[in-house]
């Protein structure tokens, strides 16, 4: 069984951006937490109609909350772009599994983090004011918040996978 990965041979600015990516995770996921319905609701909502059912269930200081949210949510998902893109690139854990292997898993948190700025933007331009006339801009939101999640995801399996195979 080969060594995957040991705290002395992880560059500390994979530590340092994961740490981040962490603390800034819980942070929101804590500062969140009062909206009912949840944020995720709203992040997938695919028609103005499904957008605005959550928007009116939420008081003003609820819809200022999570637009308070956004600019502190650019930091982390700069924060988990760099620490996919280092933990592919700076460590030796996808070594093992093959060139094309390692490239994928590289770039997984980085491109559902820029998924995300896109769905950031335009969750800030879709809660500034009632626009129910742009079905495809809510659409293309929700996508992006699809393709954020499923990335992330993707990323934790491939991260188990080179894991379980070391293990076996």
């Amino acid at each position: 069984m080969r060594n995957v990965s040991t705290a002395s041979t992880v560059p500390v600015e994979v530590w340092l951006s994961g740490l981040l990516t962490v603390a800034l995770f819980a942070g929101l996921t804590w500062y969140l937490a009062p909206l009912h319905p949840g944020a995720l609701a709203l992040q997938l909502a695919w028609s103005p109609r499904a957008f605005g059912e959550i928007i009116h269930l939420w008081s003003e200081a609820d819809l200022a909350r999570y637009r308070n949210h956004l600019p502190v949510d650019f930091v982390l998902l700069a924060a988990y772009g760099t620490f996919g893109y280092l933990v592919g690139a700076r460590t030796t854990l996808f070594r093992g599994a093959g060139a094309r292997y390692r490239r994928v898993a590289t770039w997984v948190l980085p491109m559902a983090a820029l998924s995300d700025a896109l769905e950031n933007a335009l969750h800030w331009w879709l809660t500034e004011t009632p626009r129910f006339g742009v079905p495809l801009v809510y659409a293309l939101s929700a996508g992006c918040a699809w393709l954020k999640w499923l990335l992330a995801i993707g990323f934790l399996l491939l991260v188990a996978s080179v894991l379980v195979r070391e293990e076996g």
